[in-house]
């Protein structure tokens, strides 16, 4: 019981988890309780639990098992979280739980899954329980069944989808397992109660005794459909009515339910596809032409029996549908003509709406085809036409449909009514809008008087079909010329319709699904500014409006039955004089009649007033309006002479017309009277007030016809004027919907030919307002007028560009009751912008368009299919020429939409270029026809976007726009196409399709359902690879959310998977709070202001007013398309505001400094939050993306001139960024970034004044950045320096020489190494000046730094260089060539290792090239002097200076390098500038201390990562930086780089790095090969310290010590590593001893807290060094320090002290290491160190230390090696002179070891006098010999080995003779042979790798001379001095240097200065220029006369100046 109390104890949720089972057991059953107890769903307790449910479904213990799936299954039940535990349990009741024994378990478990489905879970548990069905337990598959059947059973088919079960039913049917058949069986009876006969399809395939069975139980069921019986938790309202029900037992509902039910599942969305295309018959298309009818009957039966097939794959059905309709079109024979629409109704049925594409061409065809009689054939075409209905909308076909209806056949037109009729009944209000029902209205009620009685009763069935679907009220206003017997009939039709599945019509139940779109009329109130009328309409039209039904509309709809009442009064017919006095007389007084025709004038003005007050008091119904009318004509009528009675007479028509019932026929009346009184000058008012009430009763449009005819059927030229003016003003106040241009088009041509002015005037003002509403179609009107008229035109329009039209003040009364009705239009189709409802299409039907279907012949069709692209060009030519001489054209084009559609995808881009151009001429010649043709046309254009050429996309993005423009989005948005082309997997389609998308959508208030399914895609799309996707995605987002609802589609991503589902959420998440409001709805006067889009075609004067709603929040919405520069628009708005302001804005800073901002933008691009500054032109985002990341730290007077349209705006705005450099030069750096980036785009300008303005800021700016000592980002860098590469190749010379000098100061701020690979990508460009420009800066940079430049390595690079020597263009040959000559110069022979194999023309190029280039070189030209240089260098602004010499930017060594190639700076091939000395600053720069130059700073947690250069796409991707930062060579060169960094934390973080390396034994290696280059930096940054950081106070000295003790800690690490420590060279350790002890000296140190313990750390380090290192190295090192510390003076006196003292140490060492050390070179460096101090001069010193030390030394030597110490003075020259070697020989003759030595001597003497009596001819015979041996391929190595040996017999053998006449290279290869063998003799391999002196005595002239102070002695140390330091020495021989005092040094110079000593950065060099200078030097000597070398160093008097200079900045220093 003790481990029970244990487990007691624990915590509920602990226990679930015990390894006991019974304390799990125990555990769940508390669980239970607590879960019961629980009140609160969302209590936090829930939590701890989500991760142990799975656990309590899977226990292994059966008895625990059970009560833990009780407690789970409460949890789900009550827990707000369970469904987050959805897919692992459920997954864990299939696997663990089905498959248990007992009975309880598996019941359970089927409880926990359809618990799941009940909180909304279905899809996750459906998933899981199908994967079930594939387990190889049985029984776990029976369970699955049986749960599906249940969920099924009682939640119904729309919570369980069936589509994913039904396909893996008939796989169960199949199972070896009869229980599995058996629960198959099971679920499909429960599946056909659901949906009944869409099952069997599915099922045909099982085995026929199994669907017998099946058949014989679906029999049984009974015919009620089955209903939901449990609920989801969001179903709990139709729950309580579903109890409701259940509880009355009635079944109110049912006939609803059923209809519901029957909905849900469409038997199409169960069956597979299949495709036919590919089991067509091969001969099919040659069949169906051929002439025998049985054949093409046999072609036609193959088809109908594929196409029988209920669901078809999509594909390429144009060929098939063309040869049907050619057949159904034009075969004569009948039978055929049925077979083939029986086809074709297959095809549209198993295709649905893919099939749209092709209805507009088939139902012309089919329409006329109905001129059959036979019921067969009519039948077969019904079916069809009627398949064919239902794949597209009546919209698209409208055109066709309306064609055939004047057809004079009276068959078609009964059979297009009847057609019309059927189609009706699929309709619903919101399908059949008034603008589609008001033509085919209008078509049918010409029928209704049809003579064939057919006709009529077709029309009568449609009428009343249309009067079914959308109600009486909809359809009346189209019926007012009716008479009531006909409008009865029609409402009897009505009455007999039966709607599909008894629907009541409107106002029923049929009107759940506009009933489902009200609210958003609802919300319009709230979100627009729009009239109220607005939302009352749609509630009066929508009966199920709900909230906003409120009064008005029933006050609506009873002004609309009046006005149907009162209709007849509207066609009322002519009243003779008699009858109208008989009316007149009833409501007029008798006195106003008998003076109206008085002969005084004041009777018949007093009976005029007396009329008039009748009038006035009238009611509206009672007034005769014509009678009355008819009165004031009666004579003297309209002749009266009195201005004042016609005046009155004139008000009198206006009172009647606004008063009363005035119908058209009281109109002409008095029309006809007031256009002749318009004109006149004191009744011209009232004539006018007269015509406008007129219009307002009688609608604009009827009047303006009638009174301009009118009035040009005078000849009254003030009339004409006067009428054209007053329909100018009434047009602005009516709006100008309805308007028929045509009707007075003609007129208006007349009047602008008018000779009278004044009518040309105002013809012209009326162009200018209809110009208003029409936009630009109308200026096609008058093209053909002459040029002076067409000018006046064109300024008038001019005019009334960017205003939008007025909203009108008036309307026609009739419609007034029905004006809010109208509105409805604004809805349905959102592009309309004309007033009164629907004015722009309106516009575009009023222009007379051409049917240009009789000129697409099939000629034509052929010719633009042809296989010959020249043909197919002429075929496309030919269309474009037929459509621009057309102008407009009706929709019907024949066959051309197919022909076009092919050519989209051409192979010949060009081609597809034009048909896109053509395209776009179809848009604007076609007008809103354009519909029908979206699905067939349209949506190839967006394949097109997917082209992987820029021009073609962008070609196909501006024919999208303007297809868009005409057709509107709702066609582009239906049914499955676009989401068809998103699942295309290409990045071009996808970023254009979404960018249009993203502009698109916010400006739509409705859109189709159908948008959902582009969700998958979208969401498919945010996780794309192509980044620019994955963008455009993003900020299509919130567009699709404001119209889906953020429900929606989170619901959508429940099917994606977990990772990307919480990725796609929360990306949802943020677009919802940046989602678009919605646009307001459009105001319904009459200018269409809030709409989409003003007016169809008024693109002039478009202002987008229904964006701005939302532009605040996502700027990135608005206007995608565009220029580079800011959009018009937008910079084009307030531009009177804006200069008001512009002083006062202008005095802030311009740029703003925000912490961390650019890191932050660096982060972001690196997560890929934002695109890549990479593109070949820069697109829209990317101004876009610049725009948003400036507006926060740029002013934004700043940023409007930046993106402003106006290239002199940029001019100015780069002006001052100029004036503000030097005053915000912090600001600038920390925007610098983004200024780099928008300069980038100012490459891509033409404009040259730009571009000289961009180039002059970068120069200063760059000068600035030098000046900070800024060092750019690898961000900054690689957004700017391509592009500014781009520029290299600018065909301007004054551009590329700015660039150049741009290039040359970029290196100051970025590495050249970083540099070169950038101009290695710009040698790839198709330019060919940009090709040799970057050759030439790529040998500039060579020269300038040496080799280390070319990354990743020299010969890759050399290798590409070296391809462009071969190029066509002569400047890039040269350039290539002068490129590969700067390398020979630094490299010499190596070269042609480096660049690989040349072709043959190639490599004779180069060589003639090398060969001219040794020619020419000159001595390196003089520097400028000192004084001219630092005032360049230095000036006080630098502005200044760029400003006044532009060409000397900055003569650094680069420029230097560009002008000489041998200049003497250059000689350092392989410095790195970072370590090279300026001479000429350090002389200039008056400051103490001792600044080191700043290493180029990177950011350390970049290094190990790759670096990704952002390659312009025209460049091929280049691999150098990722190869080079692959590398752990190059991270490690990196990290170093940053120990010798300014900034201390830098400098900290980059020695912890190195040091967690060198702490691992295992890692440590790694550093080999770095370990010189690690202690220069480690060394520098010593003096850094030493130089700066201890003197500035602002430093805290803690910081220092913690530097320090980083140094330390590392150099410790380093030196107890003897393999590591060994590799640190002489100059290294030198350099690091002097830091190391400087340090020890520095009393500073003592001071600071620690500085003890630090001083005490440095004493073990120098122990650590002197022990580890390298003996030689060291010794070399101590004895050079010693050298220069006692030459200078000014040192502190205890350093060469301790110099001193490690040097006994190293004495000390040496009977351990003598072996191990290169005594000759120990004995080089104390033969100097004697030179420099004689023994006299060593004994002058203060001490006499540095004496003892020395002696020691080398009697220690002596001591342990005795006389063959004297063999290893090998490397001094003028041994004889050397005052060590008489020293040594004292010290061996004391040690009594000379006897040895003198009969060696004695042999060397008698050697000699032996030669001298050998003959000549001998000696000539003997190397004759020897030569020829040399000279054979065999004998070349013996041959030497014998040459050397004769040398060294007779060492002063005279070997010229045989030498002057071989070859320069058989010279050289001698002199190396025998310097070979000479190296392997002495076993000295180690001196060949190092520093190599040549051993030579032959022209050896100073052996014989002994004198001290000789100048040849210091001229032969200034050579061995310069051979160290990598200098050449001249061409002289040494013997010649006596000959030639005048060439020698003074020797105060050599006195005054030491002999420098090899420093750490010569250890840089490349050991194969070392090996190739000692080569060079031979030749030299021994070739006197030979060439001078391209490398050959300046005279030595250049030298002398450069010591001096040196020695002069020591003293100072020190």
């Amino acid at each position: 019981m003790g481990d029970d109390s244990e487990w007691m104890k624990l915590p509920i949720d602990q226990k679930c988890e015990h390894k006991v089972w019974k304390a799990r057991l125990n555990g769940y059953e508390e669980a239970l309780k607590l879960f019961q107890r629980i009140g609160d769903e969302k209590s936090p307790e829930w939590g701890k639990y989500l991760g142990l449910i799975k656990k309590f479904v899977t226990d292994s213990n059966a008895v625990a098992q059970l009560k833990g799936l009780e407690a789970a299954l409460t949890f789900i039940e009550n827990a707000h979280v369970a469904g987050k535990t959805t897919g692992e349990v459920v997954s864990g009741v299939v696997t663990k739980v089905f498959n248990q024994p007992k009975a309880r378990a598996k019941e359970l478990g089927m409880d926990i899954c359809l618990m799941y489905i009940e909180i909304e879970k279905a899809e996750v548990v459906q998933d899981e329980l199908l994967k079930g069905l594939d387990n190889k337990n049985p029984k776990i598959v029976v369970v699955c069944i049986e749960t599906l059947r249940k969920a099924l059973s009682e939640f119904g088919s729309k919570i369980v989808p069936l589509k994913p079960v039904v396909k893996v039913l008939p796989k169960q049917f199949e199972s070896r397992e009869k229980a599995v058949r058996d629960e198959a069986k099971l679920l499909a009876v429960e599946i056909y109660k659901w949906i009944r006969d869409a099952l069997r399809p599915p099922l045909q395939h099982i085995n026929s005794v199994q669907l017998k069975e099946l058949e014989e139980e679906w029999v049984k069921l009974p015919s009620a459909p089955s209903k939901q019986t449990r609920f989801l938790r969001s179903q709990q309202d139709l729950k309580a009515k579903f109890e409701q029900q259940h509880a009355l037992g009635g079944e109110q509902c049912d006939e609803e339910d059923e209809e519901e039910t029957v909905a849900a599942v469409d038997p199409y969305e169960l069956l597979e596809a299949v495709d036919i295309l590919s089991k067509m018959p091969k001969d099919f298309y040659d069949k169906i032409e051929a002439k025998k009818w049985q054949e093409r009957k046999e072609a036609l039966e193959a088809i109908e029996t594929l196409t029988k097939n209920p669901k078809l794959e999509n594909g390429d059905y144009g060929d098939l549908v063309r040869a049907l309709k050619k057949v159904v079109g034009k075969d004569a024979n009948v039978m055929l003509v049925s077979l083939a629409a029986k086809c074709l109704a297959g095809l549209a049925s198993g295709l649905r709406k893919k099939f749209g594409t092709y209805a507009g061409q088939v139902v012309p065809t089919i329409l006329e085809k109905f001129k059959e009689k036979k019921p067969q054939v009519v039948q077969a075409l019904q079916e069809a036409i009627d398949a064919i209905f239902l794949t597209t909308t009546l919209q698209n076909l409208s055109e066709d449909i309306l064609a055939v209806m004047d057809n004079k056949n009276p068959s078609i037109k009964q059979q297009a009514s009847l057609f019309l009729a059927r189609s009706f009944r699929h309709c619903i209000q919101a399908t059949l809008p008034k603008s589609v029902l008001k033509p085919f209205c209008a078509a049918l009620i010409k029928q209704v008087n049809d003579s064939a009685p057919e006709v009529r009763d077709a029309a009568f069935e449609a009428l009343g079909t249309a009067m079914k679907v959308v109600g009486e009220k909809a359809v009346n206003p189209f019926l007012t010329d009716l008479d009531k017997l006909k409008l009865d009939k029609i409402k009897e039709s009505a009455d007999k319709v039966e709607l599909p599945g008894g629907k009541k019509g409107a106002g029923g139940g049929g009107d759940k699904k506009p009933a489902a779109k009200t609210p958003l009329p609802a919300e319009a109130p709230s979100k627009s500014s729009a009239p109220p009328k607005k939302t009352q309409s749609a509630a009066a039209s929508k009966p199920s409006a709900g909230p906003s039904k409120k009064g008005k509309p029933t006050s609506a709809a009873g002004g609309k039955n009046k006005k149907t009442s009162d209709s007849k009064e509207f066609t009322e017919s002519e009243l003779s004089v008699e009858v109208s006095e008989e009316l007149a007389a009833g409501v007029l007084p008798a006195i106003c009649l008998q003076q109206l025709d008085s002969a005084n004038w004041k009777e018949r003005l007093a009976s005029m007033e007396e009329f008039q007050r009748a009038v006035e008091t009238m009611d509206k119904a009672d007034m005769p309006c014509q009678a009355l009318v008819r009165m004031l004509a009666k004579k003297p009528g309209w002749k009266e002479t009195n201005f004042q009675v016609m005046q009155m007479k004139l008000h009198i028509v206006a009172l009647i017309a606004q008063r009363g019932q005035f119908s058209k026929t009281s109109a002409s009346v008095v029309l006809d009277a007031l256009v002749d009184k318009v004109g006149d000058i004191k009744c011209g008012g009232n004539a006018k007030e007269g015509l406008t009430a007129i219009g307002e009763a009688c609608s604009l449009p009827w009047t303006a016809e009638q009174v301009v005819s009118m009035a040009f059927a005078q000849k009254n030229p003030k009339n004409q004027a006067e009428t054209l003016n007053w329909l100018a003003n009434a047009m602005k106040e009516f709006g100008f919907a309805g308007i028929n241009v045509k009707g007075f088009i003609n007129n208006v041509k007349t009047a602008l030919g008018a000779t009278n002015p004044a009518v040309r005037t105002a013809a012209i003002t009326l162009l200018g307002v209809m110009h208003l509403y029409m936009g630009a179609p109308l200026r096609m009107f008058f093209e053909d007028e002459k040029p002076a008229l067409l000018a006046q035109i064109d300024a008038e329009f001019e005019k009334m560009q960017g205003q939008s039209p007025p909203a009108p003040i008036r309307f026609t009364k009739k419609t007034a009751a029905a004006a809010e009705e109208d509105g409805d239009e604004g809805e349905e189709q959102e592009e309309d912008g004309g007033g009164g409802g629907g004015g722009g299409h309106d516009i575009m039907d009023l222009l007379p368009r051409t049917e240009i279907s009789d000129k697409i012949t099939s000629d034509l069709v052929s010719k633009i299919e042809d296989k010959n692209w020249k043909i197919r060009k002429e075929g496309l030519d030919e269309v474009a020429a037929i459509i621009s001489e057309a102008k407009f054209i009706t929709a019907n084009i024949g066959e051309l939409p197919l022909a076009l559609k092919g050519r989209l995808g051409d192979s010949n881009k060009i081609l597809v270029q034009q048909t896109l151009t053509i395209l776009q001429q179809l848009a604007v010649a076609m007008g809103p026809g354009l519909k029908q043709h979206v699905k067939a046309l349209g949506i190839p254009i967006i394949t097109v976007l997917g082209d992987s050429k820029l021009n073609v996309r962008t070609a196909a993005m501006t024919t999208l726009q303007a297809w868009v423009e005409q057709t509107g989005m709702k066609e582009w948005l239906e049914g499955e196409d676009l989401s068809e082309e998103l699942k295309r997997e290409n990045p071009f389609l996808r970023q254009e399709v979404l960018g249009w998308l993203a502009e698109k959508l916010p400006t739509l208030r409705a859109v189709p359902g159908d948008l959902m399914l582009c969700i998958p895609q979208l969401y498919t799309c945010l996780e794309d690879r192509n980044g620019d996707v994955r963008k455009k995605a993003q900020d299509a987002l919130p567009t699709f959310m404001m119209h889906l609802g953020y429900e929606k589609m989170t619901k959508a991503t429940g099917k994606l998977k977990p990772a990307s589902k919480d990725q796609v959420v929360a990306m949802l998440e943020k677009a919802r709070a940046v989602m678009p409001a919605k646009p307001a709805a459009p105001a319904k006067a009459g200018g269409g202001k809030g709409s989409g889009e003003p007016s169809r075609a008024a693109s002039a004067s478009r202002s987008q007013p229904a964006s701005e709603d939302f532009t605040d929040s996502k700027p990135e919405v608005k206007k995608v398309r565009g220029g580079v520069a800011a959009k018009k628009g937008a910079a084009g708005k307030k531009p009177a505001a804006k200069s008001v302001k512009d002083d006062e804005d202008k005095s802030g800073p311009i740029f703003i400094l925000i912490p961390g901002a650019k890191e932050q933008r660096i982060k972001e691009e690196k997560q890929l939050k934002i695109l890549k500054w990479n593109f070949i032109t820069p697109r829209d985002e990317y101004v876009e993306q610049l725009k948003t990341q400036m507006s926060t730290c740029f002013a934004k007077w700043l940023q409007d001139e930046l993106f402003h349209f106006d290239f002199q705006r940029h001019v100015k705005a780069i002006g001052f960024m100029i004036e503000r450099l030097e005053c915000e030069r912090e600001a600038t750096i920390g925007c610098l970034d983004l200024i780099l980036k928008w300069f980038t785009l100012r490459f891509f300008d033409t404009n040259t004044t730009v571009l000289m303005k961009v180039l002059e800021y970068l120069k200063l700016l760059f000068a600035m950045l030098n000046s900070e000592n800024y060092h750019l980002t690898e961000y900054e860098a690689t957004s700017f320096v391509p592009y500014l590469i781009l520029k290299v190749g600018e065909s301007k010379d004054v551009v590329r020489k700015d660039v150049r000098a741009i290039l040359t100061m970029l290196c100051k701020v970025y590495p050249a190494s970083k540099v070169f690979p950038f101009l290695m990508e710009g040698t790839k460009s198709k330019n060919s000046k940009q090709r040799s420009e970057c050759l030439d800066e790529l040998g500039c940079l060579i020269e300038g730094y040496g080799m280390n430049v070319c990354q990743p390595t020299a010969a890759k690079c050399l290798k590409e260089i070296a391809v462009h020597i071969g190029d066509r263009d002569t400047s890039v040959r040269n350039a290539a060539l002068n490129t590969v000559v700067a390398v020979y110069n630094v490299c010499g022979d190596q070269v042609y290792k480096l660049i690989g194999n040349l072709s043959e023309k190639d490599m004779s190029m180069l060589e003639e090239r090398i060969k001219r280039s040794a020619k020419k070189t000159p001595a390196a030209p003089a520097k400028p002097s000192v004084t001219e240089r630092s005032q360049r260098e230095h000036p006080a602004n630098p502005n200044a200076t760029f400003l006044r010499k532009p060409a000397q930017e900055d003569p650094n060594k680069l420029n230097q390098a560009r002008q000489n190639a041998q200049h003497s700076e250059s000689s350092h091939p392989s410095i790195p500038k970072e370590f090279q000395l300026d001479l000429d600053m350090i002389e200039m720069d008056q400051s103490g201390v001792c600044e080191l130059p700043d290493l180029v700073q990177h950011k350390l947690d970049e290094l190990l990562e790759p670096i990704m250069i952002p390659e312009p796409k025209m460049r091929s991707v280049s691999p150098h930086f990722d190869d080079l930062h692959n590398s752990t060579a190059s991270t490690i060169n990196f990290v170093i780089s940053q120990v010798a960094s300014g900034d201390m934390n830098t400098s900290i973080q980059a020695l912890a790095q190195i040091d967690e390396v060198l702490r691992q034994e295992d890692k440590a290696e790694v550093m080999s090969g770095h370990i010189d280059q690690f202690l220069i930096a480690t060394f520098m940054q010593l003096r850094l310290i030493y130089s700066t950081h201890m003197a500035d106070d602002r430093l805290d000295k803690k910081d220092i010590i913690k530097l320090y003790s980083c140094i330390i800690g590392n150099m410790l690490s380093l030196f107890s590593m003897e393999s590591l420590a060994r590799e640190a060279s002489m100059g290294v350790l030198k350099d690091l001893m002097h830091g190391v002890i400087t340090l020890m000296l520095d009393g500073r140190v003592e001071d600071i807290e620690d500085g003890q313990q630090l001083i005490r750390s440095v004493n073990l380090l120098v122990i650590r060094v002197l022990e580890k290192s390298d003996q030689t190295n060291m010794i070399s090192a101590l004895l050079v320090l010693l050298q220069d510390s006692l030459v200078t003076t000014a040192g502190p006196p205890m350093f060469s002290e301790l110099v001193m003292k490690c040097l006994w140490r190293m004495i000390r060492f040496l009977p351990e290491t003598i072996n191990s050390i290169n005594l000759d070179r120990i004995l080089l460096d104390v033969h100097n160190f004697m030179k420099v101090f004689p023994k006299e001069k060593l004994k002058q010193l203060k001490s006499d230390v540095p004496h003892r030390t020395l002696k020691t030394l080398l009697h220690t030597l002596c001591k342990l090696t005795g006389a063959k110490i004297l063999d290893h003075l090998s490397m001094i020259e003028n041994r004889n002179e050397s005052e060590l070697e008489a020293h040594l020989r004292r010290s061996v003759k004391n040690s009594g070891n000379l006897s040895g030595l003198k009969s060696d001597r004695g042999n060397e003497k008698t050697g000699l006098r032996t030669e001298d009596r050998m003959s000549k001819a001998k000696v000539s015979d003997i190397l004759s010999e020897i030569f020829k041996k040399i000279g054979s391929k065999e004998n070349t190595k013996e041959g030497l080995t014998e040459l050397y040996e004769y040398k060294q017999k007779y060492s002063d053998a005279d070997l010229e003779p045989f030498l002057k006449n071989t070859s320069q290279f058989f010279q050289s290869y001698v002199e190396r042979g025998l310097r070979m063998i000479e190296s392997e003799r002495e076993g000295k391999t180690r001196i060949q790798t190092s520093t190599v002196i040549p051993q030579h005595g032959v022209d050896s002239g100073l052996s014989s001379n002994n004198e001290e102070l000789k100048p040849a002695v210091y001229y032969e140390r200034l050579k061995i001095l310069r051979q160290r330091q990598g200098l050449e020495n001249t061409s002289r021989g040494v013997g010649g240097s006596e000959d030639e005092p005048q060439q020698r040094p003074p020797i105060s110079s050599l006195l005054s200065s030491k002999p420098s000593v090899a420093s750490s950065t010569d250890m840089l060099h490349s050991k194969l220029s070392q090996l190739k200078e000692s080569r060079e030097l031979y030749q030299q000597e021994h070739n006197t006369h030979s060439p001078t070398h391209p490398r050959s160093a300046s005279p030595a008097a250049n030298l002398d100046d450069l010591k001096k200079r040196l020695e002069r900045i020591k003293s100072n220093r020190q």
